[in-house]
């Protein structure tokens, strides 16, 4: 099967009243939505390309690209803002009522808002990083702080220092993918995108922990009914591990793995283990 599994072989579109969503379908099966992070040069096909052959012998696997990343239409706003419509548009769009969703740092983000918000939408949740909040750890967290850096001066060297501080093993930045992230990431548009997501007004908004936002966090996370696995890699300097304490907490029905030396791409950086704990969690309701 995987030899077939290539970007162009399972690339499709969906035409929205916003524009064109762009997306990559594989196998048969209960649907399963995978939602990518953010950062420069991301994308559903960046994240999960490698996970892709291993979901789509169970599931009939979706992997979005979010508004203003990947081939889907640019953002004139915040594409935190458009995200989580354009994941109802998608659903809709594609004739799916109930689905389960594994989301990666802001795909995270986005799927638990859809668990809350839209519970009849999602069947299971599974998150990488991505929510919760600092308990211990200074905010803005490194990661992030690389990440505005490389927007405000896109260049080579100051996007390899950002991708280094999203792995635990650094080796895993072969040439190959530096520069298929660097490609893309270069890119003028991609760039605007990623710049109204973050730049220094957010990190300043970062310093300053609101209490109206954590507030309203807690409430999202009480409200997700569905059965939710968390993953996280221990070393994680975007999201880091101490941020998994409030939704173990709070969420009703919820679970935590944690990955050894593992960053904040625990779907690359541990695929073999990421795959062998999901997909079981994820079959659950299918061999029950």
């Amino acid at each position: 099967m995987s030899a077939v599994l290539t970007h162009d072989a399972t690339r499709r579109t969906l035409d929205t009243d916003k524009g064109v969503l762009h997306y990559h379908e594989a196998g048969d099966g209960p649907p399963l939505l995978l939602l990518h992070g953010s950062g420069p040069g991301v994308s559903g096909w960046s994240n999960y390309q490698g996970n892709l052959p291993a979901f789509a012998e169970h599931f009939r696997t979706l992997i979005l690209d979010f508004p203003g990343f990947g081939k889907s239409y640019s953002c004139d706003e915040n594409p935190m803002l458009t995200a989580l419509p354009s994941v109802l548009d998608f659903l809709d769009g594609m004739g799916l009522g109930e689905v389960a969703v594994v989301g990666n740092s802001m795909g995270g983000n986005v799927a638990s808002r859809l668990a809350a918000t839209h519970s009849d939408r999602v069947k299971r949740l599974v998150t990488i990083g991505g929510i919760g909040t600092p308990v211990f750890s200074a905010s803005p967290p490194e990661g992030i702080k690389l990440l505005v850096q490389f927007v405000d001066d896109p260049t080579r060297e100051n996007l390899m220092a950002w991708m280094e501080s999203m792995v635990y093993d650094p080796a895993l930045l072969t040439g190959e993918f530096v520069e298929s992230r660097w490609q893309t990431a270069s890119d003028p548009a991609a760039l605007a995108d990623v710049r109204r997501l973050f730049n220094a007004g957010s990190l300043a908004g970062m310093r300053v922990r609101n209490g109206a936002a954590v507030v309203n966090q807690i409430e999202t996370l009480t409200k997700i009914a569905a059965p939710t696995l968390l993953t996280w890699g221990r070393d994680d300097r975007v999201t880091p591990l101490d941020s998994s304490l409030m939704p173990m907490r709070l969420i009703p029905n919820c679970e935590l793995h944690v990955f050894h030396n593992c960053g904040h791409w625990a779907m690359i950086e541990r695929k073999d283990e990421f795959e062998k704990t999901v997909i079981p969690y994820l079959l659950r309701d299918v061999r029950g």
